[in-house]
């Protein structure tokens, strides 16, 4: 019995690509899809100490693309095709977000979040789901955030590049599964990354946000991590359209 259930995590055979995955979160999702038999691509924005040691730890190839630029996602797909014939997988990690009120950012910081978090997320979606359907396999996850749930005043753009990326991921998920992919949105709450230490260093102001965590705790990247797997493995090939918060009930 054991083994057949370690057997519907196993993802031997199959390559992924995980944006954004040089720390935090895209990072253990990468480690742990790759102890699950896949081989991964890592990715990030430029060439860096942090990226290559998560290439390392994944025993992966490095990919660089900056997504906030057409110019950039056209990039990494060319790296991706010219290092693997194709993908099966595809976590769409990588964001970009800026603290700001209402009233104080501009045009060049709209443009800037909605090309990262958005319009990219689409570009990789039709630049790598037609092998997908052809093969008829694959698995798409975006990774968006609490705020599309339980926006935040300082996140206003970013709020809604998550939201907008939340209905790509519905109509990609009715648009292809009846060719056997999947495509799923994993949203993450608050998870202790190197983003979410910095914004949590003054004490009053996170225990102000820790309180608005029914569990009582912030996450971890393990967390989110676990949800990956589901959604990327053979356990989860049922599964498709769906928002699956880790937020420790933040989203509530």
């Amino acid at each position: 019995m054991a083994g057949s259930i370690e057997a519907m995590f196993r993802l031997d055979g199959r390559t992924a690509l995980v944006t954004g995955s040089s720390r935090g979160i895209g990072r253990e999702i990468a480690r742990t899809l790759s102890l699950a038999g896949a081989s991964v691509l890592v990715h990030g924005s430029r060439e860096s100490e942090a990226l290559r040691e998560a290439a390392e730890e994944c025993g992966a190839v490095p990919v660089i693309g900056d997504l906030s630029s057409p110019e950039g996602v056209e990039s990494l797909i060319g790296a991706c095709r010219a290092a693997v014939p194709s993908l099966d997988i595809l976590v769409l990690n990588a964001s970009v977000q800026k603290y700001v009120e209402l009233g104080e950012f501009d045009e060049s910081e709209f443009l800037r979040e909605f090309q990262a978090n958005t319009a990219a997320s689409f570009r990789l979606i039709e630049a790598f789901s037609p092998a997908m359907r052809e093969r008829r396999w694959g698995r798409i996850v975006t990774v968006g955030s609490v705020n599309q749930l339980r926006p935040s005043p300082r996140l206003t753009l970013y709020s809604a590049t998550k939201s907008a990326q939340m209905s790509l991921t519905t109509n990609f998920a009715k648009t292809l599964a009846p060719h056997g992919v999947t495509v799923n949105c994993l949203v993450p709450g608050v998870i202790l990354t190197d983003r979410n230490t910095e914004a949590l260093k003054d004490p009053v102001y996170r225990e102000k946000v820790r309180s608005q965590v029914p569990c009582g705790f912030f996450g971890e990247t393990r967390d989110c991590a676990g949800a990956a797997l589901l959604l990327a493995s053979e356990a989860g090939r049922y599964i498709t359209g769906i928002e699956l918060p880790v937020t420790g009930g933040m989203h509530l």
